[in-house]
């Protein structure tokens, strides 16, 4: 799993037969003291996150079997919207 905020919004009117219904949001990656380590990806949203959301994304494998029945051609699916975050502060040597 991976931790983002959602920035903003896809719209797609043409795609795959088994993509209709879905929302599509760009996610920024976030490390948990707010570091972005990597560039925005798109997610599938199926709980009703929007922009500004801070998010847990699942990707690879784990998103594509989302509806159990078939495989969907999707490699990143918002699975939780965060409420709050607390991290321990430790020096890591």
């Amino acid at each position: 799993m991976q931790m983002g905020t959602v920035i903003g919004n896809v719209w797609a009117t043409r795609k795959e037969d088994d993509l209709t219904g879905l929302k599509f949001l760009i996610v920024q990656p976030e490390s948990p003291n707010g570091a972005s380590p990597e560039a925005p990806f798109i997610a599938v949203d199926r709980i009703g996150a929007g922009v500004g959301d801070q998010v847990l994304v699942t990707r690879g494998s784990a998103a594509a079997n989302m509806s159990g029945d078939a495989r969907l051609p999707i490699d990143a699916l918002i699975i939780g919207i965060i409420d709050s975050i607390d991290v321990e502060n430790r020096e890591v040597k």
